[in-house]
């Protein structure tokens, strides 16, 4: 029974997919970008399941990949296209434009097969991860709804910026970018130094800043991460 476990945590990763989708058509973006936050702990949570019970599968590794697809490929997709429809369009501008919301989930579905077959990205990653980009992308509604800045407003809800964030991080999920990875093998401080300096720089970041701490976050995540790998001189990522 035990192989079963993690599935089933992953399954509820589809779910929170499932209905964060529909939330998010119906306009409820908050609950949607929250729909992303618990997908993101289900697959978190089968992952260590899988390592503390030693139950990797082949199915477990296609079924994590398939609901990643739809909570952190076409829900963010989704939900980018509604901050399309929120934002003030342009006379000139077309509503096929708005359709470049989908690029998160087609790049998505890329770097989802990409990494299925990519043995380099065992220990760490080679682009930027689905998760971190859906994270991300839930942030952008929950900003809007705390409203922090009017600055952050007239950003997000910017159809250009919308359409270049959406190629920009699309690019960034099948880019050759060496990334850390956040996988525990032990707690060793000298071996995690980097992930513990992620944790606790993100933490603080979250405290002062709420919502606004998660864009700043992904910046610090790439940029730790590229100075580790330029300094290190390591860009393997196998074990």
């Amino acid at each position: 029974m035990k192989k079963y476990l993690p599935n089933s945590i992953t399954c509820l990763n589809l779910l929170s997919g499932c209905i964060g989708i529909v939330l998010a058509f119906q306009g409820k973006l908050e609950s949607a970008a929250y729909a992303i936050a618990l997908a993101a702990l289900f697959d978190f949570l089968d992952g260590m399941l899988a390592r503390v019970l030693n139950a990797y599968s082949p199915m477990g590794k296609e079924l994590d990949s398939l609901a990643d697809m739809v909570s952190f490929g076409l829900l963010p997709s989704v939900i980018i296209y509604q901050l399309f429809l929120h934002a003030p369009q342009p006379e000139a501008w077309s509503p096929w434009f708005n359709f470049s919301a989908f690029l998160i989930a087609i790049f998505s579905a890329l770097r989802l097969a990409k990494f299925n077959i990519d043995t380099r990205q065992s220990e760490n990653f080679i682009g930027l991860t689905t998760t971190a980009n859906a994270l991300l992308i839930a942030s952008l509604p929950l900003i809007l709804g705390s409203n922090e800045s009017i600055y952050w407003t007239a950003c997000i809800l910017n159809p250009f910026f919308l359409v270049l964030f959406s190629l920009g991080m699309g690019l960034l999920l099948v880019s050759e970018l060496p990334l850390l990875s956040l996988k525990f093998k032990n707690f060793d401080l000298k071996s995690n130094f980097l992930r513990y300096i992620l944790i606790l720089a993100s933490i603080t970041l979250l405290l002062v800043f709420k919502f606004t701490a998660v864009p700043m976050i992904v910046i610090f995540y790439i940029l730790l991460s590229v100075i580790s790998f330029r300094f290190t001189g390591n860009t393997s990522t196998k074990n």
